[in-house]
């Protein structure tokens, strides 16, 4: 009877539940999702970066993931933005500036309040699979490679999900993107 009443409350509500996945399958789904970010260079924009005394950028490892942590742009003149001209990074590389406007790499850590703590398997999915933020929200902007990411198969980007999941939250407020009429 229990089980009836709890498979009514689900269809009522309408809420998803997933079996338990099994522990093992979990932490090959995290180290598969490890491997992935590591090979599409998933810290190249969304980590603050660090620089040697050789002035070679490494990511910053207590803000890994954590987006665009609010460094400056140098000035931007919206004429230098016109196709086929140079783009601008950021110091930190974590902001750019093209013929598109502006826009800053998110942070995609679990913290709930700025990264991707509240986002679903499904929603992530979604977002890169359209190129839209949260699956339906304004348009994923360069230099994010979303259209070549979104021929991944579900299970690496399940993989991909997991181990971003996996990571320490890191609370970090990034700003909106720009657009380039808004420059002018």
């Amino acid at each position: 009877m229990r089980a009836v009443l709890v498979a009514a409350v689900i269809v009522v509500c309408g809420v998803a539940i997933h079996a338990a996945e099994d522990p093992a399958t979990t932490e090959k789904r995290v180290q598969r999702g490890k491997y992935l970010a590591d090979t599409m260079g998933c810290q190249d924009c969304h980590s603050p970066k660090i620089f040697s005394p050789e002035g070679i950028p490494h990511p910053d490892e207590s803000k890994a993931y954590s987006g665009h942590p609010g460094s400056k742009l140098p000035a931007v003149d919206p004429k230098s933005l016109a196709p086929g001209n140079w783009y601008l990074m950021s110091p930190d590389l974590t902001a750019y500036a093209g013929p598109w406007g502006i826009s800053y790499a998110v942070n995609i850590t679990p913290d709930e309040q700025t990264g991707i703590g509240l986002w679903t398997e499904e929603i992530f999915l979604q977002a890169i699979r359209t190129g839209k933020h949260m699956g339906n929200g304004r348009p994923i902007l360069p230099p994010m490679p979303w259209p070549y990411y979104r021929n991944l198969s579900d299970e690496d980007l399940k993989s991909l999900f997991a181990y971003l999941k996996s990571l320490p939250p890191v609370k970090n407020a990034v700003p909106a993107p720009v657009a380039a009429a808004d420059l002018q």
